[in-house]
Formats: C-alpha cells, sequence, structure tokens
C-alpha cells in the first residue's frame, strides 16, 4: 500500500445486495466490512469511488447482457442500481457508472484515480469472481498495487468466492484480512499526523 490509496467499492449496490433481486444474495458481513473501510478512509480524507452498473440503452454491453439476463433490471434511476443505503455515500464520493465488469473499462475511473494522486488500491465490493476481480485485474494493469480484504468483498457461492481470492492472491493482487488493512490505514494515518 502506498501513502495515498484509493478504495473502490465495486456494486455494492441494492441489486447484489438484496436477495429479493435477481441478482442479489444476503451479505450483512462484506457490506460491515466495507462500512469500517470507509470509516476509516473518510476519517483520513483519502479518495473513494464508487461504481454500480447501469443500462441506458439495449445497445450497450449486449453482449453481457445476453450471457446473464438478469442485468437487465440495472436501469438508471431503479431501485437496484442504487448504493447500499447502510454505506452512507457522500455526494463527494464518485459514482461510477460502468456496463462491463472492469471499473476501468469505457470509464473515466483511470483518470479520477490520477487526478486524486491515487498510488495504490484497495478494491471491494461484489462480487468476487466477477466485477471485483475485473477491477482489480484491471487495476495492476493501470501499474497500481492492489489490495484486497478478504472480508470486504463476497460472492453468491463461497466455493467461488474463495477460488477467486486464491487466484487474485497469486497473480494480480494482495489478498490481506480487513483487520490487517485497518492497521495499516491507521499507521499511515500515524505517520500524517507525525509529519504535520
Amino acid at each position: 500500500m502506498g501513502a495515498k490509496p484509493a478504495l473502490i467499492v465495486v456494486d455494492v449496490v441494492n441489486g447484489f445486495t438484496d436477495p429479493d433481486c435477481a441478482l442479489g444474495t444476503a451479505c450483512p458481513e462484506v457490506v460491515s466490512a466495507n462500512k469500517a473501510l470507509l470509516d476509516e478512509f473518510r476519517r483520513q480524507s483519502l479518495p473513494i469511488f464508487f461504481t454500480s452498473v447501469v443500462y441506458h440503452h439495449k445497445k450497450q454491453a449486449s453482449v453481457f447482457r445476453q450471457k446473464l439476463p438478469a442485468l437487465e433490471c440495472l436501469k438508471p434511476d431503479s431501485h437496484w442500481v442504487k448504493v447500499d443505503p447502510l454505506l452512507e455515500r457522500r455526494e463527494s464520493e464518485p459514482l461510477i457508472e460502468k456496463q462491463w465488469a472492469s471499473s476501468f473499462f469505457a470509464t473515466d475511473l483511470a483518470d479520477q484515480l490520477a487526478g486524486c494522486g491515487a498510488d495504490s488500491l484497495v478494491v471491494t465490493g461484489l462480487t468476487t469472481s466477477g466485477c471485483v476481480r475485473a477491477t482489480a485485474v484491471d487495476g495492476l494493469q493501470h501499474n497500481y498495487p492492489v489490495l484486497i480484504p478478504r472480508e470486504a468483498c463476497g460472492d453468491r457461492a463461497l466455493a467461488v468466492h474463495e477460488a477467486s481470492l486464491y487466484d487474485l492472491d497469486a497473480k494480480y493482487a494482495d489478498v490481506i484480512s480487513l483487520s490487517d488493512l485497518l492497521v495499516r490505514l491507521c499507521s499511515l494515518g500515524d505517520e500524517e499526523s507525525t509529519k504535520q
């Protein structure tokens, strides 16, 4: 982790946290872990980005949507595309609309990260095997060190979640515990206080 990590909260939206949606699963522990991270990032005024999948017309990501028809519910102004209210997203925290798995693909996330001076990424969210994985891989391909706190991401099946974390840790990111990451973040804040 660098001196100015950015937190990317991938698709922790109602459509993925509410089991009433075809895309969703009950994952209160993932939401809670993200809340703990958000509290620390906000305390230190570190950059925070949220993402949500939103489709404005039928041509957007048509092959992806054909592969996974449940995505059709992710329309503008739908309840399902809104960030889970438990995370209490602030107006100052950008919401990146995306149409594909990666938070980088066909968005301005890379420009925004460069603009805020981020030097490393903490990637969390839903789902581990899909959009979290794609974002982490693209984060590495944009030459950022990527950290993934295991408790702050989730999937519809535990075996898929664990296999994805194993593979990500082997090739693309550092998968660590939430508690270890929070200790690192607190140390970072202490270093900043000492400099001032």
